[in-house]
């Protein structure tokens, strides 16, 4: 099977590419990535023998039709997916995550080559943060959710998913949609919410906690995801959605909370800084769809221990997050975002 991965050089699409050459001896994968700050070639090294590396645009019209041409399943992972990056300026997710997709869905519908779509749970906005006494705020997001994105990240991954239904519908373009909750796991970028508390806590640091730390995100070892994709390319049904979540609600309170418990530190030992502009309140997914008709279940189903596997990987792999270290809280600090 030849497998083209876009982004595979960034944090979900590298962890793809591992869990492909991992569990597939048959594939032969090609991966296409810009390098932008957040793609890094070097999450890519452990499996560089078995993979042909493509630096590129997706939005490349002429690269990416010579790439489809030679492929038999697309996993279109690339994109621009950083919050507050989007708000400080949205032209570059307008270009990545709608102008490339089209460039890809037009690709795969000349060379009539099977397409998966990698999207996000914000595309539905957000939930009420939970209230025992009222049993409306147990609600998650499903299928049928309506989009409601707030930020120009979210609403352009959801511009991203219409355009796909529309390419299925209209042209009969063989393609899924995963919408999954938020990942954690090795390689992921240090400006990232876990990895940022993590790489604070190895220097001695304190954990930097947007407001009250109420909002509350479902987490899923990127690990478990990318089992979950490989299961809709194979067995799931084409032009569907499914949603991927493990289970895994918890306040950004309670996980750093977990974090300094499992540095050892005191449970308040962490700073308050600004909330995020138009910050979503709670994300929640419901996978009973991907869990019934598939038959996909998460390995980590608890969440402290996909975190200190997590740690660990972060401890033991200091020279691939170093050098991002410095010039990420420098671009924080240069935007007022201590």
């Amino acid at each position: 099977m030849r497998v083209l991965v876009t982004g595979g050089a960034g944090f979900i699409g590298a962890n793809f590419v591992h869990h492909t050459v991992r569990t597939r001896a048959d594939a032969r994968v090609t991966v296409l990535d810009a390098l932008t700050y957040a793609g890094d070639r070097g999450s890519l090294d452990p499996v560089a023998d078995a993979v042909t590396f493509v630096q590129g645009d997706v939005a490349d019209a002429a690269l990416v039709d010579g790439l489809v041409a030679d492929t038999d399943v697309v996993v279109h992972f690339a994109a621009e997916s950083h919050n507050d990056n989007s708000l400080a300026d949205p032209s570059p997710f307008v270009r990545t995550n709608l102008v490339g997709t089209f460039t890809l869905l037009e690709a795969v519908r000349r060379h009539d080559v099977r397409y998966h779509h990698i999207s996000t749970d914000e595309v539905y906005g957000d939930l009420p943060l939970r209230d025992p006494a009222d049993p409306e705020t147990e609600a998650r997001f499903t299928e049928q959710t309506p989009y409601n994105p707030s930020s120009p990240y979210s609403s352009t991954k959801a511009g991203s998913d219409l355009l796909v239904r529309a390419w299925v519908r209209s042209f009969g373009v063989r393609a899924t949609i995963s919408n999954c909750s938020n990942n954690y796991g090795p390689y992921q970028h240090v400006e990232k919410f876990i990895p940022r508390q993590i790489t604070n806590l190895i220097d001695g640091a304190r954990p930097k906690l947007y407001g009250a730390g109420l909002n509350v995100r479902d987490w899923i070892h990127v690990d478990d995801h990318n089992a979950a994709v490989w299961r809709i390319i194979e067995d799931g049904t084409l032009g569907e959605t499914y949603l991927v979540g493990a289970d895994g609600e918890e306040s950004n309170l309670d996980v750093v909370r977990t974090l300094l418990e499992v540095f050892g530190r005191d449970a308040g030992d962490f700073d308050h800084v600004t909330d995020r502009a138009g910050h979503d309140l709670r994300y929640a997914i419901d996978s009973t769809r991907l869990r019934t008709e598939l038959g996909w279940t998460p390995r980590y189903t608890d969440f402290r221990e996909g975190l200190e596997a997590t740690v660990a990987w972060y401890r033991e792999n200091e020279s691939w997050w170093r050098p991002r270290k410095a010039a990420t809280e420098a671009r924080y600090a240069a935007a007022g975002q201590v």
